[in-house]
């Protein structure tokens, strides 16, 4: 179970959808958190390696080498 506090306007409009459709409020809140789940979640994994990387706990491989190690050379 989880509870969320939205704005007056935000939940306005989530009520005035949910009445128009005839769906719960509960579906499109979780509808909308599938929607962007994904991309929330590619965005500070990738952060997290980025801080990895500046901080020289993680090591890169130029594209040349990779592509050299695959037989992707032009």
């Amino acid at each position: 179970m989880l509870a969320v506090r939205l704005p007056t306007e935000i939940e306005a409009r989530l009520d005035n959808l949910a009445q128009t459709t005839g769906r719960t409020k509960s579906y499109y809140v979780r509808e909308a958190i599938l929607e962007h789940l994904d991309d929330l979640e590619d965005l500070y994994l990738a952060e997290r390696v980025l801080a990895g990387i500046r901080a020289g706990r993680v090591k890169t491989i130029p594209l040349e080498e990779v592509m050299k190690q695959y037989g992707l050379e032009n």
